[in-house]
């Protein structure tokens, strides 16, 4: 179809259009898009084998059905961009597909750029993406659903899929259009009920204990109403008891207010008499007044001179106790004569002792040299203590020292511990069975005879937390949380324990048998540092020798180099070198592929994403060094301590040496020194005599002085007795003066007496008079006050006006009360009583009983409701799930038989079955797949994790097989899942492949391998799609199939026979 250097895809026979199932591809046609620059495929309606070596274009024509179907980039597992599809040096690319269908055909054309921009137009008309979409929905085409389209970065998640995910895939896939939409309507419908049974439950629960409620509280409510009775009486009797009580003092009142008038008028008739006589007691008031305010103002004149006269005596007072005093210090000076003459006495007697007891001491023998002796050896052994002490100084120091660096130590590792311990606690977020298996590895270790390693997530060390994203890209994540064991039978134990006995989804890797560890690249770092390359991958991290040996035998980290943005920028120099195959620059992955055939390269980029796990590094050499230091620490700071309990045994040896000689040379300096002693304290004394000697008082002196200090104060007490005598004499006259003011007085007095005494029992009686009055007045306006305060406080009570009257039920129901306040006071005590006994009763309780008897009767209302709406519910729910469950286990049988019917054509047993915990619970039905390759074995499930990957291959090829047969979907696409099939099952499946796919009743089926076994059998309803690359290939307008032919017949004629 086209030469030059371009890929050719042909058809090798052509399906009739009416052999195509609507929606089935008719057409291809792909501009500056992957490895093409123009190529056209026409795939036939049945099987389509796209063959081709391993770079040629196979995958492309894959990615150009789903993205050009309006599918998403993360459906490749290639680029996460549009842009990325585009042609090498194109800056546009462009798809178009043709789908068969009825009355006229779907043209879907897709215009790609660079710059991740998307322009659409369906049958030549320009549109958005959501239009496309929905035509291609309408199809019944679903490029999301493995079961329907399985590229080939995805064929491994296929055996990835829960239960329920395929289930959900297959009912989209090969069930009736309506078969999901029942599905989820039936979920929905399971919350809804659910909604309501717990709706009815509540409420009918809500119903009961409102009845309980209830009926408990009738009780209370004819006790509420006994209590209420009480209470209406004791507020009417509360009522009346103001009446009473003002009626009362109302009559208090008129009582005091008439004998206050009484009292008014005796009160002004004796006032009347008594007026005369208090006048001349008043002018006698007025000439006193003089007269005693000159009594007044001598008595302060003799006052004075009295304080005067006072104050001179206390001067004289003062200078007899100077006199005293003066004397008294003369005989201090005769006592201390006195004393002075004994001290001297005793001293001399103290000397004639001494002189005594030291002429006693004889001569004593020569202790000198014993005493020097003992103090070379003190000193001695002062040295020595020094040099313990400045030893012992040092040990400490150097123990200091090395505790302290202990302790250094023991952060740096406890930090290092606490790193391990976010990586761990990483993965058991992430992946909770692999936390749990390193712990159950981590107790029954002695269980293997080789090296177990945990998952690399936590053995990995990257040494700078930039190359995490560049190791964690190239890792598999499968493998980055797989155990890496050492021996074989080792891993087939840990399997069998955790997998198999404990149920965990863990993943193990098997070391190679010749250590890979020390690979060396095939070319060293500095010939490619031209290019931006500063390291290849081993060297950006740490790890045991077995990981590393795997990690450069699987993922041949020894020979990847990263570089920089300087490689990003000579991309397109650095893919033209033969030897690199896989490359990182900064912040992207380059895969580059070269053609056997045309030796074209072509590369596969995407973006790297940032590290979720290897930011987080501890250096495993590291760790160790620092454990190893703090043993050496601990180990020295033991030493230190030994060296030093010796020293102090020797320490305490010298002290007790030391005391001893202490001792020894305290009593020779004893024996030495008493006779020195002797004369010291003989020669004190002395000296002491001399001083009491020439201190000694002069008694005779001092009596002279004391007779002229006394004179002199005599002198000053004469002229202080003068002054005391004028100020007695003024005294006097001054006296006299106020006699005769006094006796003045005393006649007045004795004149107003006389008045007083005769007006004083009228006095007496006014008195009575105005001080009965000033009271009855007082208590006639209280009791005026007290009148209106209880008129208001009784108009109040009965709800009256200021104005208003009693109404006349109150004065019925007064009358038949009592009318005086004992008797009222009494009957409010027995009510009291009576109410008090009615004791826990809520005030609210009869409202409460009448609001809930209305609740219960509007719940009634509501639960009837809404049990019967369930009840209608439960029944739709029930003919939904016959709708949809009968249709499905029919659905599930048929492809449970075809998968079956494969497997023991294969002498293998599968089976396919419809899987739920609860019946009712439709979110959790799934179908489950099991299968069983080996005789010994049992049937399990299909896994990602059990099954091998040419097993899962396999399983999910037959699988799809099974669901080809059903063909509900317009074709079906698998992208290379022959890859890992040993010979025998690839061709059995072949065989399968071709058998039901090649019949009438199946829709179209894309199967793309990049190689093919020898002798297969091949059908004619087969189109086999030859993918070729390389610099002699025609170009698309060159190819003329018919000239192609006519050589082909030529060519058979030429080599007849004859």
């Amino acid at each position: 179809m086209f030469g030059g250097s371009q890929p050719d895809a042909r058809v090798a026979s052509d399906g009739e259009p009416g052999s195509f199932v609507e929606g089935s591809i008719l057409r291809i046609a792909m501009n500056n898009f992957l490895t093409y620059e123009l190529a056209v495929v026409n795939p036939g309606a049945n099987l389509n084998m796209i063959v081709g070596a391993n770079g040629t274009g196979k995958s492309s024509i894959v990615c150009a059905i789903c993205l050009g179907l309006a599918g998403k980039t993360a459906l490749l597992g290639r680029g996460d961009k549009i842009g990325l599809f585009v042609k090498r040096g194109c800056s546009r690319g462009s798809i178009e597909i043709e789908l068969y269908k009825n009355g006229r055909n779907v043209v879907i054309n897709r215009e790609i750029s660079t710059e991740n921009l998307s322009q659409w137009t369906l049958n030549g008309k320009s549109c958005s993406q959501k239009v496309v979409e929905e035509e291609v929905k309408a199809l019944q085409i679903q490029v999301s659903n493995l079961c329907q389209f399985l590229p080939q970065e995805k064929v491994g998640e296929f055996a990835k899929m829960s239960r329920i995910e395929l289930l959900e895939a297959t009912e989209k896939s090969v069930g009736p259009p309506e078969m999901y939409t029942y599905h989820c309507e039936l979920k929905n419908f399971r919350g809804r009920e659910r909604e309501l049974e717990n709706t009815v439950n509540e409420k009918a629960a809500f119903l009961e204990r409102a009845k309980q409620k209830n009926e408990s509280n009738k009780l209370d409510m004819n006790r509420y109403y006994e209590k209420k009775r009480h209470l209406d009486m004791i507020e009417l009797l509360e009522k009346k008891k103001p009446w009473v009580e003002f009626e009362a003092v109302r009559k208090e009142h008129e009582s005091v207010k008439t004998e206050r008038e009484e009292v008014k008028k005796r009160l002004s008739s004796l006032k009347q008499t008594h007026g005369p006589m208090l006048k001349k007691i008043q002018l006698i008031n007025n000439q006193l007044e003089p007269i005693e305010a000159q009594i007044k103002t001598k008595t302060i004149d003799i006052k004075e001179a009295a304080r005067k006269c006072k104050a001179r005596r206390d001067q004289l007072d003062r200078k007899q106790k100077e006199i005293d005093d003066i004397k008294q210090a003369l005989n201090l000076k005769h006592t201390e004569k006195v004393d002075e003459e004994k001290r001297i006495a005793n001293t001399k007697t103290i000397i004639d002792d001494l002189q005594k007891e030291l002429a006693t001491v004889g001569e004593q023998p020569d202790v000198a040299p014993r005493i020097d002796a003992i103090s070379v050896e003190l000193r001695g052994h002062q040295e020595e203590r020094a040099r313990l002490d400045g030893e012992k100084s040092d040990i400490r120091r150097e123990k200091d020292n090395m505790i302290a660096e202990s302790k250094m130590f023991t952060r740096r590792l406890n930090d290092m511990n606490n790193m391990m311990k976010a990586k761990e606690d990483k993965l058991k977020f992430r992946h909770k069975d692999t936390f749990t298996a390193i712990q159950w590895l981590r107790q029954n270790r002695q269980l293997f005879s080789g090296n177990v390693h945990e998952p690399m997530l936590l053995v990995l060390n990257v040494k700078d937390p930039r190359f995490a994203k560049y190791v964690e890209t190239h890792i598999a994540f499968n493998d980055l949380r797989g155990f890496l064991f050492e021996k074989r039978e080792d891993m087939e134990a840990f399997m069998k324990e955790v997998r198999d006995k404990l149920k965990l989804r863990v993943n193990s890797i098997l070391a190679p048998a010749v250590s890979c560890a020390n690979k060396q690249p095939s070319r060293p770092i500095e010939s490619l540092k031209r290019f931006g390359f500063y390291s290849y991958l081993r060297e950006m991290f740490d790890a045991p020798t077995d990981v590393v040996s795997y990690l450069c035998y699987q993922y041949n980290v020894h020979d990847v180099p990263v570089g920089t943005a300087q490689t990003k920028a000579m991309i397109n120099k650095v893919i033209e070198e033969p030897y690199l195959k896989l490359i990182y620059t900064a912040e992207e992955r380059y895969v580059v592929k070269k053609s056997i055939y045309s030796n074209q390269v072509s590369t596969n980029n995407s973006q790297l994403r940032p590290s979720k796990f290897l930011t987080i590094s501890v250096d495993a050499e590291e760790k160790g060094q620092v454990e190893q230091q703090i043993q050496n620490c601990e180990r020295k700071i033991k030493d230190l301590d030994e060296r030093l309990a010796g020293l102090r045994e020797n320490f305490s040896t010298l002290e007790g040496r030391d005391n001893e000689l202490r001792n020894e040379k305290k009593g020779l300096v004893e024996q030495k020194g008493k006779k020195r002693q002797l004369e010291q304290k003989i020669a004190t004394k002395l000296g002491s005599l001399q001083q009491i000697e020439k201190n000694r008082v002069d008694l005779k002196k001092l009596e002279e002085d004391t007779k002229t200090k006394i004179g002199a104060v005599n002198a000053q007490k004469v002229a202080m007795m003068v002054e005391v005598m004028e100020q007695i004499k003024l005294r006097a006259s001054l006296s006299m003066l106020k006699v005769h003011l006094t006796l003045q007085t005393l006649g007045l007095t004795a004149e107003k007496t006389h008045l007083e005494g005769s007006c004083k029992d009228r006095q007496a009686e006014l008195r009575t008079l105005e001080d009965a009055f000033t009271r009855l007045d007082t208590k006639k306006n209280q009791l005026h006050e007290r009148c209106k305060g209880l008129m208001r406080s009784a108009q109040t009570i009965c709800n009256m006006g200021a104005a208003g009257t009693v109404p006349a039920e109150l004065k019925v129901a007064f009358s038949t009360l009592p009318d005086t306040m004992e008797e009222l006071d009494a009957l409010l005590n027995e009510e009291c009583s009576r109410a008090e006994g009615f004791t826990g009763i809520r005030e609210n309780v009869v409202e409460e009983y009448n609001r809930r008897e209305v609740e219960i009767q509007h719940l009634e209302k509501e639960l009837g409701d809404q049990s019967e709406a369930l009840n209608t519910y439960r029944m739709n729910m029930s003919e939904a799930k016959e709708r949809w469950l009968n249709p499905l286990r029919t659905l599930i049988c048929q492809i449970n038989e075809r998968f079956g019917e494969y497997f023991r054509s294969m002498q293998c047993v599968g089976e396919v079955d419809l899987h739920s915990e609860k019946e009712e619970e439709y979110d959790k039905y799934g179908i489950r797949i099991r299968v069983k390759f080996h005789n010994s074995t049992e049937l399990h499930e299909l896994t990602a994790h059990h099954q091998s990957g040419g097993e899962r291959s396999v399983s999910t090829m037959l699988y799809l097989m099974a669901l080809q047969e059903l063909n509900r979907c317009p074709f079906r696409v698998v992208d290379e899942i022959n890859q890992g099939m040993d010979p025998i099952n690839e061709r059995r499946v072949f065989n399968i492949v071709v058998r039901t796919a090649c019949k009438e009743t199946t829709s179209q089926y894309f199967f793309i391998t990049p190689k093919l076994l020898q002798d297969l059998q091949y059908a004619e309803e087969m189109t086999v799609l030859c993918i070729h690359n390389g610099p002699q290939m025609l170009s698309p307008g060159d190819w003329d199939e018919k000239a192609f032919l006519r050589r082909i017949a030529r060519r058979k004629k030429r080599t007849k026979p004859e």
